[in-house]
């Protein structure tokens, strides 16, 4: 016969499983072994341990239901009554039992959190109606409506409350939107009037625009066009129908002024051209003083020459206004090359980095040094499955070893 702490295999090759009122068989296994039945019937305990452990859990975290919990509960301790398996049932039994009252309590949360959801909603409407009165008393006519809009979807998503109430916060936001609505159809309606009064002021000053078109005085004619395009945006929208061609007259005579003002500048940018031939020799030099720092290197010989043809580059004087922005982008390209290549220079020797870089390359090879110890003392003993560990782990530092190296002579 063989025992176990739970059970037992009789003569006769039946198992038996003990009890709290003694034992009980649960199977027989005739062409297996004693210790092969007992494994048998032992493993199907643990399988069933394993599944009384989950359900702990899950009632514990909260992912069953109460109702689920019960349910499940009550179903693995039905299975529990006659199960053929070898172990400590009764300590799989009150597990079981410990989950009655959390069971219970998660009940009772359940019951309080749907109570607080009520109230939640209750609050969230009382909200969403106070803001539709407040919308309603406003004068936001875009963005209250918008706003009135969201409020609504906000109001279709949370559940009913009790119906006296839910009717009466209902009431109160309906009747907000309504009065805003109302409200916003008689401020359009005055829009209107103000918009044919608009019509009248652009009118005039698009008469005014056309006649200034062929002025020659340049500096007050811009200025005078400058405050009769404040007249225009401070008069408003015209009707659709005539503001477009208002607007295209008023600006047709803006470009006729100024486009004869450019013309006039042009003139005289054309005295500037002999300047941007000076400064285009410069840049070639700019550019040269680069191509011989990325060469040599030489940061401190490098700035020394940019600065004297710096220098040079102010006194040439202005150039045509159509090349400022390609001189001086193609100058300022040269001068943020110079800078980069000085900060990188400064990234290179930071004596703080360096101190760290070499720390990190320090305690890398006396990690490895110990690791290296270690696999031999492994190897020493035959320890396989060590071996391989060590090995693993040797090939990884060495590889941080030679990125740390590489960083600390980045440094020198």
């Amino acid at each position: 016969m063989t025992t176990s702490d739970w059970g037992r295999v009789g003569d006769d090759g039946t198992v038996y499983v003990k009890t709290t009122d003694g034992e009980r068989a649960v199977g027989q296994m005739p062409d297996a072994t004693p210790e092969e039945a007992l494994a048998f019937y032992t493993k199907r305990y643990d399988n069933l341990s394993l599944e009384v452990d989950l359900l702990h859990q899950r009632v514990l975290t909260g992912v069953l239901s109460p109702e689920e919990a019960t349910a499940s509960v009550k179903l693995v301790r039905e299975q529990l009554v006659d199960v053929h398996a070898v172990g400590d049932i009764a300590a799989l039994v009150r597990k079981l039992d410990e989950l009655g009252p959390v069971i219970a309590t998660q009940r009772d949360a359940r019951r309080a959190a749907k109570a607080q959801r009520v109230a939640d909603a209750r609050q969230a409407k009382e909200k969403l109606a106070t803001e539709a009165e407040r919308i309603a008393g406003g004068r936001d006519w875009r963005g209250g409506a918008n706003r009135l809009r969201e409020l609504l979807d906000e109001w279709k998503q949370l559940p009913r409350i009790d119906k006296a109430a839910d009717d009466e916060l209902w009431r109160r936001f309906s009747s907000a939107r309504s009065a805003y609505t109302k409200a916003r159809k008689a401020h359009f309606a005055e829009q209107d009037e103000k918009r044919e009064g608009a019509r009248v002021i652009k009118e005039r000053l698009a008469a005014e625009a056309e006649a200034l078109a062929s002025s020659t005085e340049w500096g007050p004619t811009s200025g005078r066009y400058r405050d009769l395009m404040r007249e225009w945006k401070a008069a408003g929208p015209a009707p659709k129908a005539v503001d477009d061609e208002l607007w295209r007259r008023f600006r047709g005579a803006q470009d006729t002024f100024f486009g004869a003002r450019d013309a006039a500048n042009a003139a005289l940018d054309s005295e500037f051209a002999a300047n941007a031939v000076v400064k285009e020799q410069l840049l070639v030099e700019a550019e040269a003083v680069v191509a011989e720092l990325q060469s040599s290197g030489d940061v401190a010989a490098a700035k020394a020459a940019f600065r004297a043809v710096a220098d040079k580059w102010d006194e040439a004087g202005k150039v045509p206004r159509d090349r400022i922005k390609d001189l001086e982008g193609r100058m300022r390209a040269v001068e943020q090359t110079i800078r980069k290549a000085e900060d990188d220079q400064w990234r290179r020797t930071d004596p703080e980095k360096s101190a760290r870089a070499d720390d990190m390359v320090s305690k890398l090879e006396a990690a490895i040094a110990e690791t290296e110890a270690k696999l031999d003392a492994a190897r020493a003993r035959g320890d396989d499955k060590r071996v391989r560990e060590l090995e693993e782990n040797l090939e990884g530092r060495r590889s941080f070893l030679e990125m740390a190296r590489k960083a600390s002579a980045d440094y020198r």
